[in-house]
């Protein structure tokens, strides 16, 4: 069999979009290493492990997008699930209200956050409530900000995971669990679940690099994440922050890789636990 070429219309196409992403790239990391008059420098590299705060912000980003990713899932997948199993009309109701924090934006939101800060402690001091308000602006791990991060993430976890369902006859798979003895646990765990790997990889990943990237609301309630570190550092080192960017950018690339890789990966879904008497059948 003769070997495959490439169309030429195909390389017209992805030759340009290589360069448009790489060409940048290729830019800042010359930036980063070359210090004129001193020559090629890796030092914007080495120092980075070292930097005042670079270890605290990274792990504060990973933690938040992991229960960001945690909280979302945990809304939308059982919702999801019963919409199209109990109320298919209220599908679109639900993406609807799903997709409202792409028409709201970002400024508007922390807005609305900064004023319910601000109303709690001052009507709320004699209350229980008051530490709640307090707790949850806690600097070591600001649980206002997963709350802010899941209504982001929620258009792109309700997609994925609604393409996902799409694709899986979901009624004939509970129909055929659920006759076979097996409990709405294990129908969603490991019935209805491992055929949504994809989808929950996508939802995951999507939810990850908006949480690693997000600056905005995390700058105006006065929390340091990574990507506000990071903007906080081009001020006094501008390589060492251009350095970090690429840095941060390949291992969205590689967690995008190794998520990709969970979602593809076969595995073998029982529709319903196996009985004795289903042993007994098969022998």
């Amino acid at each position: 069999m003769a070997a495959m070429t490439p169309r030429p219309w195909r390389v017209a196409v992805l030759l340009p979009a290589a360069a448009y992403f790489l060409l940048p790239l290729l830019a800042s990391f010359v930036f980063t290493v070359h210090v004129p008059g001193q020559g090629i420098d890796f030092g914007a590299y080495t120092q980075l492990l070292s930097a005042d705060g670079f270890t605290p912000s990274l792990l504060l980003s990973l933690g938040l997008a992991a229960a960001t990713i945690a909280l979302s899932l945990l809304l939308t997948v059982p919702a999801l699930i019963a919409v199209r199993l109990g109320a298919p009309r209220l599908r679109p109701v639900v993406e609807v209200v799903c997709t409202l924090p792409l028409v709201v934006p970002p400024i508007a939101l922390v807005t609305g956050i900064t004023t319910v800060l601000r109303w709690g402690p001052d009507h709320l001091s004699r209350t229980p409530l008051y530490q709640t308000f307090l707790a949850v602006q806690d600097p070591d791990f600001p649980v206002v900000l997963i709350l802010a991060y899941t209504v982001l993430a929620l258009p792109f976890v309700h997609r994925s995971l609604d393409a996902g369902l799409r694709a899986v006859d979901v009624p004939t798979l509970v129909e055929a669990a659920r006759s076979c003895g097996a409990n709405w646990a294990y129908v969603v765990l490991r019935v209805l679940l491992p055929n949504l790997r994809a989808s929950l990889a996508g939802a995951a990943f999507l939810t990850l690099a908006l949480v690693l990237g997000e600056f905005t609301i995390a700058s105006l309630l006065g929390f340091q994440p990574f990507a506000v570190w990071i903007v906080s550092l081009s001020g006094a080192h501008a390589r060492m922050s251009v350095a970090v960017s690429i840095l941060s950018l390949l291992v969205t690339w590689l967690l995008l890789l190794v998520l990709s890789r969970v979602g593809t990966t076969p595995s073998a879904v029982s529709a319903a636990p196996r009985t004795p008497a289903t042993s007994r059948k098969e022998s």
